[in-house]
């Protein structure tokens, strides 16, 4: 009975110890391979396919109410723009500006637009320096203001807007950079007894905080 114990536990030592050396072999040979899976996760996370960035803008509104007759307006805009393709993505931005007397009428304006379009990002000198373009579309709202009507005069108005221009970024630090510049023309149809069409000039800069 003993030598038929002994011998059950020895067995089960020896199965115990082949285990042991399949799981040790298989450890062994699977060790480069997660070694190489750890390298691909770590550098997928170091260089992000789809960069995200959001910009907080200062912005400053050249205008007309009517052909001649331009003035200045001001105020702040937010822009979230994600890069998808080697230089390609998209940009949605939201911006509102306001001037209190229109050339000393004594009438005002606020006006708040969001477009979103396509925009090509070009980076130079190891991404310190960051040049775009874009080409956006979307609705323009003015309010406090005097619209002219055939009948009346309205206070509020909604318009097509369309935007094109570009602007320069400067890296700062790894997740924040500089708009030092950002220039755009701005296309907007606010009735105003003339051709009814507005050529703004838009200026821009801010801050752009960078999400990898």
């Amino acid at each position: 009975m003993r030598r038929k114990l002994s011998s059950m536990l020895l067995q089960g030592v020896i199965t115990a110890a082949k285990t042991a050396m399949v799981v040790i072999a298989l450890a062994v040979l699977a060790a480069p391979l997660s070694a190489q899976s750890a390298k691909a996760v770590n550098a997928a996370s170091a260089e992000p396919r789809y960069p995200i960035d959001v910009t907080l803008t200062w912005d400053a509104t050249l205008s007309n109410n009517v052909t001649s007759s331009r003035f200045w307006m001001q105020g702040a805009g937010a822009q979230i723009h994600g890069q998808f393709y080697r230089g390609f993505g998209a940009v949605a931005d939201i911006a509102g500006t306001h001037t209190a007397n229109i050339n000393s009428s004594g009438v005002g304006l606020d006006m708040v637009t969001a477009t979103f379009g396509p925009r090509y990002t070009w980076s130079h000198a190891g991404r310190k320096f960051q040049f775009f373009a874009q080409g956006l579309a979307g609705v323009a709202n003015g309010f406090n203001s005097i619209f002219p009507a055939p009948n009346a005069a309205n206070t509020v108005q909604t318009s097509v807007a369309v935007m094109a221009g570009g602007g320069i970024n400067i890296g700062l630090a790894p997740h924040v950079a500089l708009r030092a510049i950002e220039a755009n023309w701005l296309r907007t149809q606010f009735s105003n007894s003339t051709t009814n069409v507005q050529n703004n000039l838009t200026l821009g800069a801010g801050i752009v905080f960078k999400f990898r």
